[in-house]
């Protein structure tokens, strides 16, 4: 058009290209709403979109699963091939081990009775000494019996004698006592008497007759005193009062004359006796030997003493000594059960005085003389009743009977074992002892424990009695007599062996273990699979329990095969579960379990991408129609404010992407965050500790992702902007080619094209060269926690913590666990870019639509033309005002030609007649009626146009004249470019009205274009036509068919034609030049001519040649 829109809004220069090409993608402003306002429009379709995430996940929940699987399989090759090696190994190692325990425990036989028979040489040199110290104890306690027997008879007889004379004596002095006492008071009375008669003759004067009287003399008077002053005797209750009164009344005897009746030295003896202390309130041991020895002295001279201290001093003198000692020690006196007593007969008597004079047998040094006292020390023990002693260790007691004893002689009587050079003999020796020793009492020594007990010895004489195993050729019987020796063994004590050919400790445990080994089947034999397995653990364990029984048998298979325990555990479970066999059914199965599991997989995705493909379309279709209804909607300031290419990359571009996104990125978050989890669920169930070495390496990668995309994005950016320049001079190029050669500036562009392109290499090869680390420092990282997974793996491997299966499967997750994360990055860039293209679309949507038409708006049915302008203003922008009061009024059928500058108000003024724009205030009339009370509709109907820029689409030149009218007729298209003189070029053309007018409309000229375009506004039929300068660019005989055609068009109809050249307007009726937004001239041409004004010079500076062509647009 001729209109310059210098005072509109600067129209952005659009292109093609996701979010405009050559232009990087803006990040969205409001992606949270952008994003929940793009997901309204998946609400229509969630139930295909539940179905799309069911099957996502069953998808990828099968994929995933399929590695698992696969270990299984592994596992189960690698259990088969463990079960197989360890039975082979096991199987090979029992038979082993049969033979040669069987040589073996001939030669343990051999050792065992070689050890037997020194461990009897030797237990009868120890029992031998055992029981001379047993003996030599025995006699030490004998004659200690004895003498503690000694010093009880002497004690009791010496505390029961001092008694009974202390008492015997006491008695006897009260009783001396009463009768002085008695004698006393009669002399005493008689001699009162004499005094009496004496003093009373004395008053009589009578001379007493002479008497016959002894008279005491002074000191016996003083000791009648003393006597008659002294408590009696036998009236004192307490004995040490008695004894004390017994011994003053002594002290009085002494102190008398001497006469026949009394025996000073008698009562010096007896008070010298009641003086001792009495023996039992003495505590003291040498005080009370003191007081033993002087009873028994006193009592030597003290007439009537007990026949028991007379006994006493029968002994010698040394015995005596040992007695003495003996009570000087003792602290108990009561009354044993002896055989020194009183009563004992004469044998017993005489054993006792031998037992005593035989020398101490562990004080004998000379073994020979030992012997021989040992022997008479039994002959002694025998002529005596039981005795029953304490060893001198304090540790054993020890009853010794005449059975035993004669045990002990035969035992003493047997030839010395180690001495005997003949087996047979030895051997024979060997079995007496035993039996001698089945008799003997229970002796036991804190320095051996050689001696057996009686089950133990008759083990031993079992085993001697065995034939030979190194003897015997028969395998079964071999076999018999090596399952009795070991239950004899069974029973005996642990027996050490070690020779030249053996090392080793048969004990209890062992015996078992052999017993155990020997009795198990076969391995070779087994077919069950249990058996199989607890007879390869039985076979295991008892290895471990005989390996230091014997050198070589039997053999622990974990030497040859270097098992753990954790391993020979999962090894016995392989052999439970494959029977030692590859289970190529169960592989099969896997096989198609796996292919089954590829295919459903496949198939789910084929379901999720046909649906998904479906929700996306029924999605972007629904956008597209709502998009071109908006459009539909939008007033003509939305687009001349916005550059084409731009709606154009909104309406396509940013729509497919919000498309593809959905169709493809939408799917692969969904796969991508179900694969995470699922790997990350998978890997945890393999294998806890492992996946943290695989979480620990998450971090890298998030951020080397971050750097890289940081410092690629700029590069990016760069490219994308180089892109659009290049593409722009691209497009300038190519549309102005003509130009380019006419000026020869071919040279010009090259350079500069190559300025751009080399550019773009540059920050392309940079932003691929960023971009380009992401995958190998990804693979690098996954490399190093592939390391680690493997080599700890590796080590729980052999540790049997995981299976081969299981590790390859982590590995597989491990490796492939970098993919959907770095899938799950990128596809946030584009979801992010995906926004931002939705918000470009959403503002479409979000643009002011078109003021709608009024409820009542009314149709003009036949209208007539006639226009009018009452006060109109009208801006595009606010501040900037275009027109203003602008009053016209225009007959119905008349031309109105509008002339003036550029930007002068002409297109715009054409814009408001067809509702284009809304006025700012004022009217504009059309047949009366104002033309926002009209269907916009009805009232663009009322108009036809004409413009300098033809427009025709891709189509027949038919459908290009029939686009003025709906449903119009062949003939009717035909006749309407016959008036507009079109009918002729179009029928020289080869396919004439149904030739296809491409694209571009290149193929044919402009001048036709025109002529097509005054056909479709002649078919249209309109009542009021606006022409813009249809004859600017055509030849001069295309010019004059235009005229022709135009001047048919504008009969009988309204016309407002925009005038480039005045030449064109000069038969118009009326002239409106305008200026500013005003009309400042109105009148036709002569009028306009006559008044010299801005017509008047616009028309003269076209036809002189005054002036730029420019300013004359």
């Amino acid at each position: 058009m001729s209109d310059n829109k210098s005072k509109r809004p600067v129209r952005r220069r659009g292109g093609v290209g996701r979010g405009g090409f050559g232009r990087p993608v803006e990040k969205p402003k409001d992606f949270k709403g952008s994003f929940k306002r793009l997901v309204g429009y998946l609400k229509p379709h969630k139930i295909n979109l539940i179905i799309v995430v069911i099957f996502a996940i069953m998808s990828t929940t099968f994929a995933i699963s399929a590695p698992k699987i696969t270990s299984k399989a592994m596992n189960k090759l690698q259990n088969a091939y463990m079960a197989r090696k360890m039975l082979s190994e096991l199987s090979k190692g029992q038979n082993e081990a049969l033979d040669q325990m069987k040589d073996k425990m001939g030669d343990v036989q051999e050792e065992a009775i070689n050890e037997i028979n020194n461990k009897m040489a030797d237990g009868q040199k120890k029992a031998v000494d055992e029981i001379t110290t047993k003996m030599g104890d025995a006699q030490v306690k004998a004659v200690d019996e004895i003498y503690e027997a000694m010093a009880v008879q002497v004690y009791q007889g010496v505390l029961n004698g001092q008694k009974t004379a202390v008492d015997k004596i006491t008695e006897q002095m009260a009783s001396v006592q009463k009768s002085m006492v008695s004698q006393i008071n009669q002399q005493m009375q008689q001699m009162q008497q004499m005094q009496q008669q004496m003093q009373q003759a004395a008053q009589n004067g009578v001379e007493v007759p002479k008497q016959d009287v002894n008279m005491p003399d002074a000191k016996t008077m003083e000791a009648f005193q003393k006597l008659l002053k002294l408590p009696m005797i036998d009236a004192t209750k307490d004995r040490t009062t008695r004894v004390k009164t017994t011994i003053q009344f002594i002290d009085i005897l002494q102190s008398m004359p001497e006469n026949n009746k009394i025996d000073k030295k008698s009562l010096s003896t007896m008070k010298e006796l009641l003086n001792l202390p009495m023996l039992s309130t003495v505590k003291s041991g040498n005080e009370r030997v003191n007081v033993i020895k002087k009873f028994m002295d006193i009592s030597k001279n003290l007439p009537g003493s007990s026949s028991q201290a007379k006994s006493s001093m029968q002994l010698d003198t040394a015995t005596m000594n040992k007695v003495y000692s003996k009570i000087s020690t003792m602290k108990d006196f009561t009354s044993k059960s002896s055989n020194v007593s009183a009563n004992a007969d004469k044998k017993t008597t005489d054993a006792v005085q031998k037992l005593l004079k035989l020398p101490m047998i562990n004080n004998i040094k000379d073994p020979v003389q030992k012997k021989n006292t040992l022997v008479q020390l039994i002959d002694i023990f025998k002529s005596m009743p039981d005795i029953s002693s304490i060893g001198s260790s304090g540790n054993s007691d020890i009853k010794i009977n005449k059975s035993d004893l004669q045990t002990i002689q035969d035992l003493l009587a047997l030839p010395d074992i180690s001495s005997i050079k003949d087996s047979k003999e030895k051997n024979s020796t060997v079995i007496k002892m035993v039996d001698i020793l089945n008799k003997m009492p229970n002796i036991e020594s804190n320095k051996s424990n050689d001696i057996m007990n009686t089950e133990q010895l008759n083990s031993v004489k079992e085993l001697l009695k065995l034939p030979m195993i190194n003897t015997i050729t028969d395998a079964n019987e071999k076999t018999k007599v090596v399952n009795q020796m070991l239950d004899i063994f069974s029973k005996m004590p642990d027996i050490d062996t070690v020779s030249n050919n053996t090392d080793s400790k048969i004990d209890s445990k062992s015996i078992k273990s052999l017993q155990e080994f020997l009795a198990l089947p076969k391995l070779d034999t087994l077919t069950d699979a249990n058996q199989k397995a607890d007879v390869s653990k039985k076979i295991l364990d008892l290895g471990k329990e005989m390996k230091n029984t014997m050198e070589n048998a039997p053999t622990d298979p974990k030497e040859n095969v270097n098992f753990t325990d954790d391993q020979i555990n999962s090894v016995i479970d392989a052999i439970r579960e494959t029977n030692g066999e590859y289970d190529f059914h169960y592989i099969g199965n896997i096989v198609l379990i796996l292919i089954g599991i590829y295919l459903i997989s496949a198939l789910c995705n084929l379901t999720m991408g046909i649906v998904m493909s479906g929700v996306s379309q029924k999605t972007v279709r629904d956008l597209r129609r709502e998009v071109d209804a908006k459009l539909a909607k939008l007033p003509l300031r939305y687009f001349d404010m916005n550059a084409h290419g731009d709606i154009l990359s909104r309406v396509t571009n940013d729509v497919d992407t919000i498309a593809t996104t959905l169709q493809q990125s939408l799917t692969q978050i969904i796969t991508a965050v179900i694969t995470i989890i699922g790997y990350i669920i998978m890997m945890i169930t393999i294998s806890p500790s492992l996946t943290l070495i695989v979480m620990a390496t998450l971090p890298l990668y998030i951020i080397a992702t971050m750097l890289i995309a940081k410092k690629s994005q700029k590069y990016f950016a760069v490219q994308q902007k180089e892109i659009g320049l290049i593409s722009g001079h691209v497009e300038e190029m190519y549309t102005g080619h003509k130009i380019v050669k006419a000026f020869c500036h071919e040279k010009d562009s090259i350079e500069e094209f190559e300025s751009i392109n080399n550019r773009l290499k540059n920050a392309a090869w940079k932003a691929q060269f960023v971009s380009g680390i992401m995958f190998p420092l990804m693979n690098f990282i996954s490399n190093i926690g592939y390391v680690g997974i493997s080599i700890v793996g590796g080590i729980w491997i052999t540790k049997s913590l995981l299976g081969l299966g299981d590790i390859l499967a982590f590995i597989q997750y491990s490796r492939s666990f970098t993919m959907p994360i770095v899938q799950t990055a990128n596809i946030a860039n584009i979801i992010q870019s995906t926004i931002a293209c939705a918000e470009r679309v959403f503002e479409i949507l979000d643009e002011e639509e078109e003021i709608p038409d009024k409820e009542d708006a009314i149709v003009i049915e036949n209208p007539i033309g006639e226009v009018t302008f009452e006060h109109v203003d009208f801006r595009y922008v606010e501040d900037v005002p275009l027109i203003e009061d602008m009053n016209l009024e225009v007959k119905p059928g008349s031309m109105v030609a509008i002339v003036g500058p550029t930007g002068a108000g002409k297109t715009t003024l054409v814009n408001l007649l067809m509702r284009f724009y809304e006025i700012n205030s004022g009217r504009i009339k059309i047949d009366g009626v104002d033309i926002r009370d009209i269907k916009r509709s009805e009232l663009r109907k009322m108009f036809g146009m004409v413009l300098q820029d033809t427009w025709l689409y891709n189509g027949t030149i038919k459908d290009n004249i029939a686009y003025g009218k709906e449903g119009a007729t062949m003939e009717e298209i035909v006749n309407a470019a016959k008036a507009a003189h079109a009918d002729h070029f179009i029928r020289t053309l080869p396919q004439g009205y149904d030739t296809v007018v491409n694209e571009e409309g290149t193929n044919i000229s402009q001048g036709q274009k025109q002529l097509l375009t005054i056909a479709r506004a002649i078919l249209a039929d309109p009542k009021i036509l606006i022409l813009d300068e249809a004859t600017s660019s055509v030849d001069t005989r295309t010019e004059a068919l235009i005229q022709k055609a135009m001047a048919n068009l504008m009969k009988g109809r309204t016309s407002f034609v925009i005038a480039h050249r005045l030449s064109t307007i000069r038969d118009a009726e009326n002239i409106l030049v305008m200026n500013k937004g005003r009309i400042i001239e109105m009148g036709n041409h002569e009028e306009l001519m006559k008044k010299g004004g801005f017509y008047a010079d616009l028309y003269n500076s076209q036809f002189l040649g005054a002036n730029l062509e420019d300013e004359a647009i």
